[in-house]
C-alpha cells in the first residue's frame, strides 16, 4: 500500500460501503466492487498495490479462523463424504478441467499457466452462500455441507496452485512430485494443527484476563499458519484444524471472553472481506490498462466462455457426487436413501467465487526463477476478476430466488423450538439440582429473597421456550410472554443506565463508579436470552 493514509481510506471507505449494503439488504460484494471501480476514476485516489508475499498470510488466516470457529464440527463429521467430495474432489477436478479449457481457448497460454488459473478459481467462497442459505431457511444439512466445503477447499486449491506455480516458473513438474507435495501439505498441515490445538486451548482457558485472551486470540491464526508454512505444510489446514477445535470447546472459557471474542472476530472478518472486495474494483482498471495486445472482443469472449465453463463444471461434478455413492453402496443407500434432486442443484448453484480466489490471484509472482516476467500474469488477474464478478452477478444475485422457487421442504420451526425447549428444560433442571445441593451446605446460605430470585431465573429460562410455542400475549403485536418479559427488562435496564448517567452529570457519582455500575448492567442484559421470533 502506498501510504498509511491510503490504507485508512481503503478501510474506512470499504467499511462504509459495506455498512450501506447491510442497511439496505444489498449485495455487499457487488456494491463494493462497483464503488471501487468508481473510486479508481476519481482524481487523487492513490494507486493500491499489494505485496504478493504478504497477501495470503495477512488475509486468509483470520478469515478461515473465523469461519472455522463458527462451523459445527459434529455437523461436518456427519456430512464428511459430501464435504470431502466437494472440497477435495471437485477442486482438483475444476483445476484440471478449467486449465485444459483455458489452454485450448486462449492462444499461446502455456498449460502450466492455465493450471494456475484453474487452481485460483477452483474454490467457491461459500460464506455468502451459507448466509443466504440460513436466511431463506435451507435445511441444516445443506448449510453444513456448504460450510464444510468452504473450510477445506481453500487448502486443496492453494496446494494445487503451488504445484502449478512451480511448473510455471521453471521448477519442473512430475505427477509423483505433485502428489507428494499435496500429501505433505495436507497431512503436514493437519499434524501441525493437531499439535498446536491443545496447548493453544490450554493457554486460552488459563489466561483469565479477557483483554489478554483477546490479544492472544488475534495471534492464534497467524501463529498456526506460520508454523505450518515453516514445515512447507498447508497453513490453511492448520488454521482450520485449530479453529474447529477452539470453536468446539469455546464453552470452556469465561463468558466475558466469549462475548468479546465474537465481537472482535466479526469486526475483523467484516473489515477484511470489505477491503478485499473493494480492491477488486480499485485494481481492475489498473489490470485492464496493463493488458497489451488483447482486444475487448477477445477478452469478453474468453471471460464469458470461462464463466460458463466454471458454472457448468460444478453441475457436472455435483450430480454424480450426490448420486453415485448411493448407487454403488447398498449400505449408503439404506442409511441415507436417495437425495432429492434439489440438493445437487442448490449446491451446484452456490458456487460463487470470492475472497480466496482474489487473495491467491494477488499472490501470483511477477517474475519466474530466471527473472523473466511471469507469463500472462496480467491476463490471469483480469480473468480471475472477471470470473469472480461474473459468479457474484449470475449466481449470487439469483440464488435466493432459486431457493424460494424450488420445492425444498422448509425448516420445521416447531420441531426446532421443541428440541430447544427440551434441551433448555433439561439444562435448567440440572442447574436447579446443583443449586439445591449447594444450598444444603450451611456455608452457602443466602437470604430467602436472593434464593427466590435464583429460582425465578431458572424457572424463566426453563419456561421461556415453551411459552414461545403457546399463544401470543398480545393479538395485535403477536408478542409472546417471553418477548414481553425481555422487552420490559431491557426498558428497566435502560432506565437504570439513564439514572446513573444523570447522577454522574450532577456530580453525585464519578466516572469510574459509573462505568463499573453500567458494566454490571450490560452483563445482566447480555445474559438475557436472545431468541428469534
Amino acid at each position: 500500500m502506498s501510504s498509511p493514509s491510503a490504507l485508512f481510506v481503503l478501510v474506512a471507505g470499504s467499511t462504509a460501503v459495506a455498512g450501506i449494503a447491510r442497511r439496505y439488504r444489498l449485495s455487499a460484494p457487488l456494491l463494493l466492487v462497483v464503488a471501487g471501480l468508481l473510486a479508481s476514476e476519481l482524481p487523487g485516489v492513490p494507486d493500491y498495490s499489494l505485496d504478493p508475499a504478504v497477501v495470503l498470510p495477512l488475509v486468509l488466516p483470520p478469515l478461515l479462523y473465523t469461519s472455522a470457529q463458527e462451523a459445527s464440527y459434529t455437523s461436518i463429521r456427519a456430512n464428511l463424504r459430501p464435504v470431502v467430495l466437494l472440497s477435495v474432489g471437485y477442486v482438483l477436478f475444476s483445476t484440471v478441467a478449467m486449465g485444459l479449457i483455458a489452454h485450448a481457448l486462449i492462444p499461446g497460454m502455456p498449460l502450466a499457466v492455465a493450471f494456475v488459473l484453474g487452481a485460483v478459481v477452483a474454490p467457491p467462497d461459500a460464506v455468502a452462500a451459507t448466509a443466504i442459505a440460513r436466511r431463506v431457511g435451507l435445511p441444516a444439512q445443506l448449510v453444513s455441507i456448504l460450510q464444510g466445503e468452504s473450510l477445506v477447499n481453500d487448502a486443496t486449491a492453494i496446494t494445487a496452485y503451488r504445484v502449478a506455480i512451480a511448473a510455471a516458473v521453471g521448477e519442473g513438474f512430475s505427477f509423483g512430485s505433485a502428489v507428494g507435495e499435496f500429501l505433505l501439505a495436507a497431512l503436514g498441515g493437519t499434524a501441525v494443527g493437531l499439535v498446536l490445538m491443545w496447548p493453544l486451548q490450554w493457554l486460552r482457558v488459563r489466561l483469565g484476563d479477557p483483554l489478554l485472551s483477546n490479544t492472544f486470540s488475534l495471534l492464534v491464526p497467524f501463529a498456526a499458519y506460520a508454523a505450518a508454512e515453516a514445515f512447507h505444510a498447508s497453513g490453511v489446514i492448520a488454521v482450520v484444524v485449530v479453529g474447529l477445535y477452539l470453536g468446539h470447546y469455546a464453552n470452556c472459557v469465561d463468558f466475558a471472553l466469549r462475548l468479546q471474542e465474537e465481537a472482535v472476530w466479526r469486526m475483523v472478518s467484516f473489515v477484511l472481506e470489505s477491503a478485499v472486495f473493494a480492491l477488486i474494483g480499485l485494481q481492475l482498471p489498473v489490470v485492464v490498462r496493463q493488458l497489451n495486445g488483447y482486444s475487448v472482443g477477445r477478452l469478453t469472449l474468453w471471460s464469458v466462455v470461462l464463466l460458463l465453463a466454471l458454472i457448468g463444471l460444478r453441475f457436472v461434478w455435483c450430480w454424480p457426487a450426490t448420486y453415485l455413492p448411493s448407487m454403488l453402496s447398498r449400505r449408503i443407500r439404506e442409511r441415507e436413501g436417495r437425495p432429492p434432486w434439489t440438493r445437487p442443484l442448490v449446491v451446484a448453484w452456490a458456487g460463487m467465487r470470492g475472497v480466496v480466489s482474489l487473495a491467491v490471484a494477488f499472490s501470483i509472482p511477477e517474475t519466474t526463477h530466471d527473472g523473466a516476467p511471469f507469463p500472462e500474469r496480467d491476463l490471469l488477474l483480469f480473468l480471475v476478476f472477471a470470473l469472480v464478478i461474473g459468479t457474484l452477478l449470475v449466481q449470487g444475485l439469483t440464488l435466493p430466488s432459486l431457493v424460494r422457487r424450488l420445492p425444498i421442504p422448509e425448516r420445521d420451526r416447531a420441531a426446532e423450538t421443541l428440541r430447544e425447549a427440551q434441551a433448555q428444560y433439561e439444562a435448567s433442571t440440572a442447574a436447579e439440582a446443583r443449586l439445591d445441593e449447594l444450598l444444603r451446605d450451611p456455608r452457602n446460605r443466602v437470604p430467602e429473597v436472593l434464593e427466590s430470585r435464583l429460582r425465578r431465573l431458572l424457572d424463566r429460562r426453563r419456561n421461556a421456550v415453551w411459552e414461545r410455542m403457546g399463544a401470543p400475549v398480545h393479538e395485535e403485536t403477536g408478542e409472546s410472554v417471553d418477548s414481553a418479559y425481555r422487552r420490559l427488562a431491557r426498558e428497566a435496564l435502560d432506565a437504570e443506565r439513564r439514572a446513573l448517567v444523570a447522577q454522574r452529570d450532577t456530580g453525585r457519582v464519578d466516572d469510574e463508579l459509573l462505568r463499573r455500575l453500567v458494566r454490571r448492567l450490560d452483563f445482566e442484559e447480555a445474559l438475557m436470552e436472545h431468541t428469534e421470533e
